[in-house]
């Protein structure tokens, strides 16, 4: 029997920085019971014939065929389950009365626990499909949906981290959808913790409880302390919305006279396991005490285009120190594909950099040092979202979880334009990053378990 549960072979894209790849050509990888990278080996390696030989007829030895490579799995940090069920409607509408009109109606019928099963085991099957394999979700106010979503993930293998969403504020939330009042927000969330860390007992690749003011317009300021003390009686994650838009920053600024980050930092909500989405109307002290506490931003580039009201400095923010990922957004954001928003990181920081109004000169137009090159983007996608939420996962190397996407380039039906068989590996990773449609993902692992495979 071997020590090893699995072994893989073939040529696998990893980020070695936040700006370089490091591409592992016809490496093996050895994988343990527990689902862990314990070994990899290079061809120029001494044992690398030796192991080759000894593994390479048995059943748990994987080798790739030409044309498929291996990309760590995505990591999204910001996922409004619920709404999947609207995705790709009502996007040309301003962030309140899209929340208020839609979004609040469709989240209030995740009561029932059968219409939520079918939206959620749809969504997480969507999302293994597009090579996600961790996410990080906003549920709704529904204890019991919530936990639901939690062992949906469980089930289907993904690693979820899962938030009952606290809206306490009878003010700022309607009649309809909302917690009954500030105790029970705080009862329910409670109750919620304890349920998935027993769910996580017995799962795998895990599923974690997440702390989950939905943001700070929705909450009473006891719903927020209340909150901040659950996450560090139980060691939780902790995410919100922070400096989304120019409505929410300025609301903040007028409730509290301080900035969405400073006062999240009061009730602590900031720390090494929070995650806040959004973060465009950041300044720089906000970014400091973000680098400060290690919270991490949770970039959503394509729902910024709709409802952020600004492109934010990723660049100027990752100079400083801050850890960041990057977010689907469903259903602000209409794709649920990590590739996509990679891409939309890209485009969105060459605005920013060169700039949209073409009245203003050249030179004065855009702001300086603000692009990112799709190497970045990819790196956001897989290790920055693993540093982000303090957990071994989005690279390929020893100490991390074996959580990958197989990409095949070869699919008569999206063959990549690859027609040198000897194309530079740089240039194969770039073409990868942008035009791998979910059809080219030929298998999905999470924990060294397959999760997903397209026939």
């Amino acid at each position: 029997m071997s020590e090893y549960t699995h072994i893989f072979k073939g040529t696998a894209f990893t980020s070695k920085s936040a700006t370089d790849v490091h591409i592992l050509k016809d490496y093996l990888f050895f994988i343990n019971a527990e689902g862990m990278i314990v070994k990899t080996v290079a061809p120029e390696q001494a044992d690398y014939q030796q192991l080759l030989i000894t593994y390479q007829d048995q059943n748990n030895f994987h080798a790739l065929a030409e044309g498929q490579y291996f990309l760590p799995g995505f990591v999204d940090l910001h996922v409004h389950a619920p709404q999947w069920a609207q995705s790709g409607t009502a996007l040309d509408i301003p962030l309140y009365d899209w929340l208020n009109t839609y979004t609040f109606p469709i989240e209030s019928k995740f009561s029932d626990l059968a219409f939520a099963q079918e939206v959620y085991e749809d969504l997480v099957s969507t999302l293994l499909a597009n090579g996600t394999t961790t996410s990080l979700y906003f549920a709704t106010v529904h204890k019991d949906a919530s936990v639901l979503l939690a062992k949906i993930c469980a089930e289907k293998g993904q690693r979820g981290l899962v938030g009952k969403v606290v809206m306490d504020d009878p003010e700022q939330n309607p009649d309809f959808y909302r917690d009954e009042n500030t105790k029970t927000a705080l009862e329910d969330t409670e109750e919620f913790i304890l349920a998935v860390k027993d769910l996580a007992k017995t799962t795998k690749q895990g599923v974690y409880p997440v702390v989950t003011p939905r943001f700070i317009p929705s909450c009473t300021d006891g719903a927020l302390k209340g909150l901040g003390e659950l996450a560090a009686k139980y060691d939780t994650h902790i995410q919100s919305h922070c400096s989304e838009s120019d409505w929410e920053h300025g609301y903040v600024k007028e409730r509290f006279n301080k900035n969405d980050a400073v006062a999240l930092h009061d009730f602590g909500l900031l720390g090494d396991k929070s995650v806040m989405a959004h973060c465009n109307f950041l300044s720089d002290e906000d970014a400091r005490l973000f680098a400060e506490t290690g919270t991490a931003i949770g970039h959503c580039p394509i729902s910024n285009a709709y409802f952020a009201n600004s492109v934010i400095p990723i660049a100027r923010f990752h100079a400083m120190g801050v850890d960041i990922g990057l977010g689907s957004d469903v259903s602000g954001g209409f794709s649920p594909s990590l590739f996509d928003n990679a891409r939309q990181t890209v485009m969105s920081s060459r605005m920013l950099e060169d700039g949209v109004d073409t009245t203003i000169s050249a030179e004065k137009r855009g702001v300086p040092n603000s692009r990112i090159t799709i190497n970045e983007a990819f790196y956001l996608a897989t290790a920055g979202g693993g540093e982000s939420l303090s957990l071994p996962i989005g690279r390929l190397q020893e100490n991390y979880t074996w959580d990958v996407q197989i990409i095949d380039t070869k699919i008569p039906t999206a063959r990549l334009p690859i027609f040198d068989p000897n194309e530079d590996l740089h240039d194969i990773f770039q073409k990868i990053m942008y035009l791998v449609r979910p059809e080219n993902i030929r298998e999905v692992w999470v924990q060294g378990n397959k999760v997903h495979t397209r026939g």
